[in-house]
């Protein structure tokens, strides 16, 4: 029994460590394309409280369509 509840759990762990590394490489890649936009411009990067307002949102809307791939294919499954 413990092995069954080992095998349902490593797949969830394995999507945790994904979902974390994507998310990680995808934060630092956005990091540097704006550091090197603003030396590209020869400024100093800066970011307002309505830029992070934007982004925010941005976010949010972003998860909510991730949210939503699976809903397509489950309409006569229940959950």
């Amino acid at each position: 029994m413990d092995e069954i509840e080992k095998t349902d759990n490593s797949w969830k762990s394995k999507a945790l460590g994904v979902g974390a590394l994507i998310g990680a490489f995808t934060g630092i890649g956005i990091a540097y394309f704006l550091i090197q936009n603003a030396e590209k411009e020869g400024e100093q990067f800066s970011f307002s409280s309505g830029q992070g307002v934007k982004l925010g949102l941005l976010l949010l809307g972003t998860m909510r369509q991730v949210m939503q791939m699976d809903d397509g294919g489950s309409k006569g499954k229940k959950r």
